[in-house]
Formats: C-alpha cells, structure tokens, sequence
C-alpha cells in the first residue's frame, strides 16, 4: 500500500467507546512523561493510538464488550488480548477495569461457541472471511484453530484477576471454557483422536494437508494446531512458542481451579497436561540450547521466527520463561540474526517480518516485542524505528519495507499500536 498522509491522518472513524474524562487525563498524564523519556512525537502518537482503540475499535453489548482487531470487522482472542495490554496499567480507573472485564465475558462468550475457532462475529451475524470455509456458525469470522487463541484469553484474565485482586470475572461461565480448553488441548496431544479439519476450497494454502486434517505428528505430550499465531498454516503440527504460552496458561487454569473454584480434579489435569506439554518442548522443541519453531515429533523441524506473537522473540512476555533464561538468550541471539530466514535489514529498520506479509517486510510488532525484551538502550531504538516508519500516517502497521515505509500492508492494525504503546509506557517505568 502506498500512503498517502493527507488521507490516512483524515480518516475519522466512529467513536463507539468514547473516553471519559478520567481516562483521557490519565493519558495525557503518561503523554508528559513518555514526552520526557521518549520525545514529544513520541507523546503525540502515544496518545492519539490509545484514543484510536479505545474509542474505535469497543463496543457494548450488554455487558460485554466487542473488540474488533482494526480494518477487519472482526473480533480475534489474540488480538483483542493485546490491544488491550498498555491498559492494564490503569485498571484503577472503573471505566478501565470494567471495560477490560467485558472484554474477558466476551472471550468466554466466544469460547463457549467453538474453542476451536480464532475471529468471531459480535454474534450470530453470518458473517465470514469465506464462507465456504468447513463447519462453520454464523458466530466465527474464522475457524483457524491456534493454540494461542485459547491461551491468550486465560492469561488475561489471570492479569485482570492478581491487578486487582477480584475473581469476579471467573466466574461458573470461566470455569466451564477453562475445562473446556483443558479437555481439547489433552485431546489435541494426540491429533488422531480430533475430528478438527480446515479446508478452504477459494485458497488452497489455506486448507490443511489430507483433506484438512494436517500434516502427520507423532504423539509427543505437545498439543496439535493447525495454525500459527499469523493465521497461516503450521509446516508442522507442534508450534514451540504457542506451547510454551499453553503451558503457562494451564497452570493459571490449575491456579484458578484451586484457589477460586475448589475443583481439584481440574486443578490436576491442568497440571498434567502443562507438565506433558513441558516435557515434548524439551525433548522435541530444541536445537542444542535454542528452541526451535516447529516441529512434528517424527524428524521435522523448522528453524525460523515469525513476527506475530506468541513467537520465540516474545517468550518473556507470553510464557513463564524470562528474558534472563539462558535457553531463551541464545534463542533471541538466533533470532535477531541473519540465520534466522525471517530477519531482514534495510536502510530505514532492521527485524523480524512473517511468511504472512510481502517477502524482506518488517514487522512494527515484532519491533516492540524486541524492545520490550531488550535493554533501555535497545528498546529506544527500536522505538525510534517504528517512529521514523509510520509513512507519515500517524499510526504504526502490519509491515513495511524496511527500505521504504511507504510501502505496507494493513493501515489500521490496532493490535501494533497497542504494542508499542506498550513499549512507550515500559521504556517510562525502566526509566
């Protein structure tokens, strides 16, 4: 896409949320002192990328709240998870906390339609990417079934739950997707038992080998997806960082069920199975002390990172594994160098792109994931690239050629604007 300023900055979109007072002053609050830190552009756009989600991309219904992830009338659980990360921050706010607890209803909402399923519809509209997609229901945008679809939203709500010290949001209707999530993803641990196919007639590469099913695994303890975190199809059934991200959120589930629901029986195969799943990334996920990205269990191994979280850069900020592990910072030295076939390097930035957008293109998440993982110094930088590659728009992208950031893919992606306000509002508080 080619930008245009003058169009992109006039682009007004409906204000289906709108800010109140108390939080717009709590922005301009972080707007000053990410100004001091960051530099007044930096300020600007943290502000004007705050409002744009929260005002644009929520809506109401009911109690709930629908989050749509920018340029696509949609809700995704990963997405919605994310663009609502920098808020959490301020979740002393009512209007914040309640809202981020409509967000959480709505996912369980979600869950409880298809766990399998990655976008859906604010409700039964009939509305969908393709609608001759397999197995269907007029709540699901999309059936790409990711492993962190499901993981995403229980970690949120295990955040929302130690910020504020209230359970009220797991409650019988959490317990019941949580037990859900368990069962299939101990199903899942061995594919041949799943009656899960994704098979789309209009795109052949997105529709899984063997009529749907997917390429063959062995059983290993590692749970099966069809997808990547990116939407595109997995080269092999065990994606690494999607279980690294499911074993944390299985032991917040063995948490829930322990200390809130009193469900010891839950409590137990959550543990089991995030202790299966642990034990398969250690005896199949590696190369020497590095993690890999896929594999299958039978000899297949793919060494690569793609931009889209959960990924290997991201370990730190979606699984229990810390940016001082030494697995994870020999992998991120992997990962942030020519070996890795998705880094890419060019007279405006330099990082992390996906088989899922133009070939040599940049990710801005993928720029924030490695600053929020990096050093002060480091995450500067990579603020002062996805400042310096926004086109002139105001609003961060998808990707961009790192040689002309005029040139990108997707203009209103709220999910990278949200993460790098979050990496604004990390770069204040480590100052």
């Amino acid at each position: 896409m080619q930008a245009d300023r003058s169009t992109m900055m006039s682009v007004q979109r409906q204000r289906t949320n709108p800010a109140g007072p108390a939080l717009r002053e709590a922005l301009e609050s972080w707007a000053r002192r990410i100004a001091t830190q960051c530099g007044d552009d930096a300020a600007q756009r943290f502000t004007q990328l705050m409002l744009d989600t929260w005002e644009t991309t929520m809506t109401w219904h009911g109690d709930r709240v629908f989050v749509i992830t920018g340029d696509i009338p949609a809700m995704w659980l990963r997405d919605s998870s994310a663009q609502v990360l920098p808020f959490m921050r301020l979740l002393d706010l009512p209007e914040v906390e309640r809202t981020v607890r409509g967000l959480v209803a709505e996912q369980w909402r979600c869950i409880s339609v298809d766990p399998y399923a990655n976008a859906f519809n604010a409700g039964p509209t009939g509305a969908h990417f393709d609608s001759e997609d397999v197995d269907l229901s007029p709540d699901l945008w999309e059936r790409k079934y990711e492993i962190d679809s499901l993981a995403f939203p229980i970690r949120l709500a295990d955040h929302l739950w130690r910020a504020t010290a209230d359970s009220s949001h797991l409650d019988a209707t959490a317990h019941q997707a949580c037990q859900r999530i368990v069962d299939q993803w101990e199903l899942e641990q061995d594919h041949s038992r799943s009656t899960y196919r994704h098979i789309r007639p209009s795109e052949p590469i997105d529709t899984l080998p063997r009529e749907g099913r997917g390429a063959p695994v062995a059983v290993t303890g590692m749970t099966w997806s069809g997808f990547r975190p990116s939407d595109d199809a997995s080269t092999y059934g065990y994606n690494i960082p999607a279980q690294l991200m499911a074993v944390s959120a299985l032991r917040a589930v063995s948490r829930f069920a322990t200390e809130l629901w009193h469900d010891d029986a839950l409590a137990q195969q959550a543990a089991r199975v995030a202790q299966e799943i642990a034990d398969g990334v250690e005896s199949y996920g590696r190369a020497g002390e590095r993690y890999l990205y896929e594999v299958d269990g039978l000899g297949g191994k793919l060494a690569m990172d793609d931009a889209n979280m959960p990924s290997l850069l991201s370990l730190p900020l979606t699984s229990d594994i810390s940016v001082d592990d030494p697995s994870y910072r020999a992998t991120r030295q992997w990962v942030l160098s020519e070996d890795n076939p998705f880094f890419y390097q060019g007279t405006c930035a330099r990082g992390i792109g996906s088989p899922h957008t133009p070939d040599g293109y940049v990710w801005h998440i993928a720029l924030a994931v490695q600053g929020l993982t990096g050093d002060l110094e480091e995450a500067r930088e990579c603020l002062a690239m996805i400042l310096a590659t926004d086109a002139g728009t105001g609003m961060t992208h998808e990707s961009f050629h790192p040689d002309d950031p005029t040139q990108f893919t997707r203009a209103w992606f709220s999910w990278s604007n949200s993460m790098a306000c979050e990496l604004m509002m990390d770069i204040v508080e480590r100052s």
